[in-house]
């Protein structure tokens, strides 16, 4: 049995330690907003936070979180987060998602990213690019995201 907190809440699952994170969220939590992707971490679908980090949830172990905080797409909609909801008002307003599977790990990466730089700094075009370089979106609506981010760190200002 192992205690996960993951949105603000205790969850005690009962799982092999080597589980992956995205499982335990998505098959013992029933938090599905989190997606499967490749299952290598490569293509960024599966981002959860794990500490206020981006990471890849398809690979991390459950036993990696103990003692850490890990917080899905589901904690960045509830207007509690100003960056998650920051972002989320970007993505509506910049018309970013397509088909949206990738969404909720482009989301997910967008809002680590904004919440590590500094309050009030403005992000550069590359330091943009840099951050969401692992994340893949077959539709091609990268330049939108783009513009997503950017006009939602102006927001945060």
């Amino acid at each position: 049995m192992i205690t996960l907190n993951v949105n603000g809440q205790q969850h005690k699952v009962d799982t092999d330690p080597s589980t992956p994170i995205l499982w335990a969220l998505r098959d013992t939590l029933l938090l599905t907003g989190t997606k499967f992707g490749c299952g290598a971490a490569l293509c960024g679908a599966c981002t959860v936070h794990l500490d206020g980090q981006a990471i890849r949830s398809c690979v991390t172990p459950i036993s990696a979180a103990a003692n850490k905080k890990i917080t899905t797409i589901e904690a960045t909609t509830d207007g509690k987060d100003r960056v998650g909801s920051a972002v989320h008002a970007a993505w509506v307003k910049h018309d970013v998602a397509q088909c949206g599977y990738c969404q909720s790990g482009q989301i997910m990466s967008a809002t680590a990213f904004l919440k590590s730089l500094p309050r009030g700094k403005q992000p550069t075009a590359a330091q943009i690019d840099s951050a969401m370089a692992g994340n893949i979106c077959r539709c091609g609506t990268y330049a939108r995201i783009h513009a997503a981010i950017a006009d939602a760190a102006r927001a945060l200002t």
